[in-house]
């Protein structure tokens, strides 16, 4: 049964998930109640005309940046010097970029208005954090996320020119301390990038240790 939230500051158990990961229903998108979902491994996830979605799969798509697999032509291009990364410099644009380019395989955006908003808030606090791709200073690509203990919780990320968004994602593995970058949703494009499927518990001793 879906657990329908209220005013009260708590979640089920991650375990009494449907099949397809749906939690719980209702709420808000306070501070407080992102910082807990995250902390049992819950995350919003809905449109604007549903009520706020809560999820929890059974298997969370991760990538662990030990197992990243960095091809021979991205090194190349990572060698070359075209893109400049940034940390924090302007994270309300790319939100915004990523609300403007939907994940693959989806139709519309789940980064509505009051998403965007919450996380904007949630930056300010110094829990979300947004990685910039530049060229030429001009902002191309980048990704934002959640920073949970060891764990970053990738939310979405956007490319305006090829390459733009994996240069993101590497320099997120490769220049922080995180164990785990949870990616939520699979795509092809992290897949072969070294990202998968691992069972829930597992993912929650991660974020936990």
């Amino acid at each position: 049964m879906i657990f329908g939230l209220d005013e009260r500051l708590i979640f089920p158990d991650p375990a009494q998930a449907e099949d397809d990961g749906l939690l719980a229903v209702g709420g808000d998108l306070s501070i407080d109640r992102l910082l807990l979902a995250y902390h049992n491994g819950i995350f919003p996830w809905y449109s604007d005309d549903t009520p706020i979605l809560w999820y929890s799969p059974h298997e969370r798509f991760v990538l662990y940046p030990a197992e990243l697999k960095v091809s021979k032509s991205m090194r190349q291009v990572l060698n070359s010097g075209k893109f400049r990364v940034t940390v924090n410099q302007c994270f309300a644009d790319v939100i915004k970029a990523c609300a403007a380019a939907p994940r693959e395989g989806q139709d519309g955006t789940w980064i509505t208005t009051e998403m965007q908003d919450a996380y904007i808030n949630l930056h300010h606090e110094g829990h979300a954090h947004s990685y910039e791709v530049w060229e030429n200073s001009i902002l191309v690509g980048g990704l934002y996320g959640i920073a949970m203990n060891n764990v970053f919780c990738g939310e979405s990320m956007f490319s305006r020119v090829s390459n733009a968004s994996k240069t993101a994602l590497i320099y997120l593995c490769k220049n922080n301390a995180y164990t785990l970058v949870d990616c939520q949703v699979p795509t092809d494009h992290l897949t072969s990038m070294g990202a998968r499927l691992i069972p829930r518990d597992e993912y929650l001793d991660v974020l936990n240790s």
